[in-house]
């Protein structure tokens, strides 16, 4: 982070520590308005409050989806053991399960194996080179952190770009090989972090929206998301919106210079050669992860059939503990996964999952998910292609100056009412805010996939810019359409009415 940067992110933190306060005992000091009550007046300073701090970072993130469990018994909102059951969640611990199996994998050094395997099989023209770092970055961000995911490709990346500089310049191409200026490094670095973000939308683990809707369905209408059935429509829409990207970025925005890479297999190979053969680790490990994976396809077959009391969840943390359990060096009493490597899991993110369920809680608990609605009562009879299309743009314009999971947690109370005031279908507005908190392309701090590929010096702001703002459209129309045309096919859902058993009007 440089120091301009630094000093931005100073200005806002204090401004959010005056502010947030400010607004919250502005709130509870105005009169309780009509359709509102006392305890959700209430739940409403709570939640200015800590979306203030969350957008400013005036406090860690983390710190920030503490307060409820300090908070809501203190003003009478929650008990605090109803509060702190919302950090309890299973799908915490499907995300904490899916977490130890990621850093398994980085420590053995599979993710870089497969990630080589991808790009070499895909070709050696600048085209497919960046579509094979594509598609690698978006499988590994299905399963583990967008930010390792990106550090680790743009290692590789880097190496490439390196070569190919050498190989235009030893061609006396004429063509400008510096930082910011090589078209080929641009779209090649831009490629790998916008694939982080679009491949962690296709499952649930993949990044913390996706499990922070899950959890605010279970709670509010008692209806479990599985894995599976989160992938029926969000794996079609990633894998397209994939492959629109490289297109936008090698044949619209930033194609490459040059289209043949002399000697770029060799690279690769040298970069596969520097792994070694494949370790008994690895394949220890790819089954591991194959048993995890065809446990949650068998569950989500099931669709309910099987074992009532096995989630998703309980399948992840077995297949944690399997790694905890098999031994990599029996003599010396080395296993595959230890809690030296354990404890470097992003603990924060788990507690930001408890803080965003907190939120959902306390806008139903309290009738302000109601009161709310109240007021969105006159939407109704607006063209619901509007709305989303509107909501998807205002997220992705919200995440582009805070945390996606955040801004998750901030705004799927908020659908809910929405939905209620427009008597149309909870998931419609709810699954298109999710998606969209993972698409904000244009500028560094939006994700760390972004600050990451900044970090190289080959992209410049204006660059990320310039070709954020088209994905960002991209990205309102794809969303639109699979949320209105997909949607309720792939879940037999009815988006201009509520269906679930469990329906606002039955809370």
């Amino acid at each position: 982070m440089n120091i301009e940067t630094r000093e931005i992110m100073l200005s806002r933190s204090v401004i959010g520590l005056l502010l947030g306060p400010f607004l919250f005992f502005l709130v509870l000091l105005l009169p309780v308005p009509e359709g509102f009550n006392e305890i959700s007046m209430r739940v409403v300073a709570i939640a200015l409050l800590m979306a203030t701090f969350w957008i400013t970072e005036a406090i860690p993130i983390a710190a920030t989806s503490l307060l409820p469990i300090f908070l809501y018994p203190v003003m009478g909102v929650m008990s605090g053991s109803d509060t702190t059951l919302a950090y309890g969640n299973h799908l915490v611990f499907l995300l904490m399960g899916g977490f130890f199996i990621a850093v398994t994998v980085e420590k053995w050094q599979l993710h870089r194996r497969i990630a080589l395997i991808t790009i070499r099989l895909v070709g050696d023209t600048a085209n497919r080179i960046i579509l094979g770092f594509m598609l690698a970055t978006a499988f590994l961000s299905m399963w583990i952190s967008n930010t390792a995911s990106t550090l680790m490709m743009m290692t590789i990346g880097v190496a490439v770009i390196s070569h190919t500089s050498q190989q235009v310049e030893n061609l006396n191409g004429g063509i400008d090989t510096e930082k910011g200026h090589f078209r080929f490094g641009i779209a090649l670095m831009l490629g790998i972090a916008y694939a982080s973000s679009i491949g962690g939308i296709s499952t649930l683990i993949g990044t913390a929206p996706n499990a922070i809707f899950a959890g605010v369905v279970e709670r509010q209408f008692g209806q479990t998301i599985l894995l599976l059935d989160w992938m029926k429509f969000a794996f079609p829409l990633s894998m397209l919106m994939l492959f629109i990207t490289w297109f936008y970025l090698t044949r619209v925005i930033y194609p490459p210079e040059i289209d043949h890479i002399p000697g770029i297999q060799e690279t690769l190979d040298q970069e596969a050669k520097d792994l070694g053969p494949v370790t008994r680790e690895e394949k220890l490990i790819m089954g591991v992860f194959v048993l995890v994976a065809l446990g949650w396809l068998l569950n989500g077959l099931l669709g309910g059939r099987g074992p009532a009391l096995i989630k998703d969840s309980t399948i992840a943390i077995g297949g944690a503990l399997m790694l905890f359990i098999i031994p990599s060096n029996l003599s010396t009493r080395e296993f595959l996964l230890d809690w030296k490597t354990a404890v470097t899991i992003p603990w924060d993110v788990l507690i930001l999952f408890g803080g965003g369920f907190a939120l959902a809680a306390g806008f139903s608990d309290s009738g302000l998910t109601h009161s709310v609605a109240s007021l969105l009562i006159d939407l109704k009879g607006t063209s619901i292609v509007l709305i989303i299309a509107a909501i998807i743009g205002l997220i992705i314009v919200l995440t582009e100056l805070t945390s996606n999971t955040a801004t998750a947690s901030i705004s799927l109370p908020i659908m809910i009412a929405l939905a209620e005031a427009l008597q149309i279908h909870p998931y419609s507005v709810m699954i298109g805010a999710v998606i969209a908190a993972s698409f904000a392309f244009m500028l560094p701090v939006a994700t760390p996939p972004n600050a990451i590929v900044f970090g190289s010096r080959y992209v410049t702001i204006p660059q990320m810019a310039k070709a954020g703002a088209g994905l960002n459209i991209i990205g309102i129309i794809l969303i639109t359409l699979f949320v209105l045309l997909i949607l309720p096919y792939v879940w037999d859902l009815e988006i201009s009415g509520h269906v679930l058993s469990t329906s606002l009007d039955g809370q």
